[in-house]
């Protein structure tokens, strides 16, 4: 099981992901922080990323923060 910090930043003008450190990331999403819509996207381009199903990624620390704990 992988374990990532993550720091997401909402309504970005385009999606990134860029890796800070060994597993540590920021990520650049489009959406905005409302009624978690950014977490949905981020789980979509994360799954995309590190090429694994959605349903295995889970956001275990952070569900309202930009500083969020993702695991899979």
């Amino acid at each position: 099981m992988a374990k990532y910090l993550v720091l997401v930043k909402p309504g970005s003008s385009q999606e990134k992901i860029v890796k800070t450190g060994e597993f540590e990331l920021m990520v650049y999403l489009r959406a905005k922080a409302h009624d978690g819509e950014a977490n949905t996207a981020l789980i979509k381009l994360l799954s995309k990323y590190f090429d694994v199903p959605k349903t295995s990624l889970h956001i275990t620390q952070g569900l309202k923060s930009r500083h969020k704990t993702i695991e899979f």
